[in-house]
């Protein structure tokens, strides 16, 4: 039972103190580029832009088509529609009594010159009041017959619109929304480009200090053994204690040289892990291929051209500006179209209760209508004159700024294409100084076993050999990411 007791904790301390070599999970950079594009928040977010413009567009769209909309309206007012008047129901509804009265009055006249006709006259009296009744009836029943009861309302409408020419506002409109969706793309393909440009530098910045780390091992490894010999040779009386104590010293250094570089390749892979959406703990280590220096000795002979044409044709950010630019020229338009005529096709079905196709009965009846409206501004005082001019001296603006721009990515160009050929100037002498260093410190080593050398000359030898070791990593490491930025003026990144 102990010997298992045993051999379990032996595992436990092998997986505790396993190197992170050992565990890492081995990515290329093609493959971390891949998942930051997928991943990332602000490619997300582009993506959800382009899908906003490209609704939008076919929002646009639709205006070319007619609309058809539904209307429904109730309305209790305190009065009724009245087709008359007052005196007019009053004057109605009497009629019949005032006819008589006229007729009564004629009749005296008529007696009062032929007394004859009295008897006759009084017969006819009675019937002519019967009359009178007759006609108030009659006029009462028109005052009836015209109440409206319109307190109550409702109305119901179907009507279509199709525009048939809108000052050209329409078109311009298509043309605005399909160039802002081509925004949104080149946009998204800029932030791609971004992305990869962090991508790289973070993994080209894990790749030197994982480099840079195993520099720091050979060279407190060649400091140990060096500490080791002097502790020898001071037994032998050989070198004094103070020799002995500064390469103690050196050696110290490089020690907490080494923890620095360990801190630092923790918060390198985890800015590589929260770029590529991995948890931060993921212990992310290069390709073998990517750390190997031959590799990188090919990209001494890989030329650079400052090749300005391709950066104008294929710089997302020119090509927003370029759609941009035109953007503003449609504005124009639409300033424009605002004081133009404007024509368009009206149709549609009206129904209203009470009906107003049947006297106002209490029921729905309704119609159809078709007609043309034209619109036409006749005076404004110069106001669309004045608006179409600071809309094309906006697009004037957009146009400078194009231009601006055009010459900056010049120069940015010019100036990656000199940065990678200055990056490979470096990576020569460097590797230069380093066989220098290397024969150098081989010599020292020589002298110092000859007895011929001190031992502050022997720890500036290897110090020479640390700082061109160190120079020669650096400067591989900004080939690689001169080239990037140089892909990345071209506008080619990542494609």
């Amino acid at each position: 039972m102990n010997k298992l007791h045993y051999t379990l904790m032996a595992l436990l301390l092998a997986l505790a103190f396993a190197t992170p070599a050992a565990m890492a999970q081995v990515y290329s950079l093609d493959s971390l580029r891949a998942m930051a594009l997928r991943q990332n928040k602000q490619m997300a977010e582009s993506q959800a832009a382009i899908d906003k413009a490209h609704y939008e567009h076919r929002a646009a769209r639709t205006n070319y088509l007619p609309k058809v909309q539904a209307v429904g309206t109730y309305m209790r007012t305190g009065d009724e529609i009245s087709l008359l008047s007052d005196d007019q129901k009053a004057s109605l509804s009497s009629m019949g009594t005032r006819l008589g009265n006229g007729l009564n009055a004629q009749m005296g006249q008529i007696v009062a010159q032929n007394p004859d006709l009295a008897p006759l006259i009084q017969q006819l009296s009675p019937v002519m009041g019967q009359m009178g009744q007759s006609l108030n009836a009659v006029g009462q029943g028109l005052v009836d017959a015209l109440h409206t009861d319109t307190r109550n309302m409702s109305l119901g409408a179907i009507l279509l619109t199709q525009p048939i020419y809108m000052g050209g506002k329409i078109r311009a409109y298509d043309a605005i929304t399909r160039y802002a969706e081509d925004v949104a793309g080149e946009h998204h393909r800029a932030t791609g480009q971004q992305v990869i440009l962090e991508v790289d530098r973070a993994y080209w910045q894990l790749v030197s200090l994982l480099a840079k780390r195993q520099l720091a091992e050979s060279y407190s490894q060649m400091l140990a053994r060096l500490d080791d010999d002097l502790q020898k040779m001071m037994a032998q009386g050989l070198v004094t204690r103070a020799d002995v104590m500064s390469v103690g010293v050196k050696h110290g250094e490089a020690e907490l040289t080494l923890a620095k570089v360990d801190d630092a390749l923790t918060l390198s892979r985890m800015l590589l892990c929260q770029l590529c959406g991995l948890p931060l703990d993921t212990p992310v280590a290069p390709r073998r291929n990517d750390t190997d220096e031959a590799d990188s000795t090919a990209l001494l002979t890989a030329g650079a051209p400052a090749d300005t044409a391709m950066a104008w044709a294929q710089r997302p950010e020119l090509r927003q500006l370029e759609r941009a630019t035109r953007i503003y020229r449609e504005k124009v338009r639409i300033a424009r179209s605002a004081f133009l005529p404007q024509v368009a096709l009206m149709g549609g079905y009206l129904t209203t209760n009470p009906s107003l196709t049947n006297g106002f009965a209490r029921r729905f009846r309704g119609t159809w209508a078709v007609g043309v409206t034209v619109k036409v501004p006749v005076w404004q005082w110069g106001e669309g004159r004045y608006k179409v001019r600071a809309a094309e001296a906006e697009a004037q603006m957009k146009a400078y700024q194009r231009e601006d721009a055009l010459e900056k990515v010049q120069l940015q160009v010019n100036q990656s294409s000199l940065r990678v050929a200055e990056a490979q100037r470096q990576y020569r002498l460097a590797l230069s100084n380093r066989r220098r260093a290397d024969e150098n410190l081989r010599v020292a080593r020589a002298s110092f076993a000859a007895e011929t050398l001190s031992t502050s000359d022997l720890l500036a030898a290897h110090t020479a050999w640390l700082q061109a070791q160190s120079d020669c990593i650096d400067a591989r490491i900004d080939i690689r990411l001169s080239r990037t930025e140089w892909q990345k003026a071209l506008g080619i990144l990542g494609e």
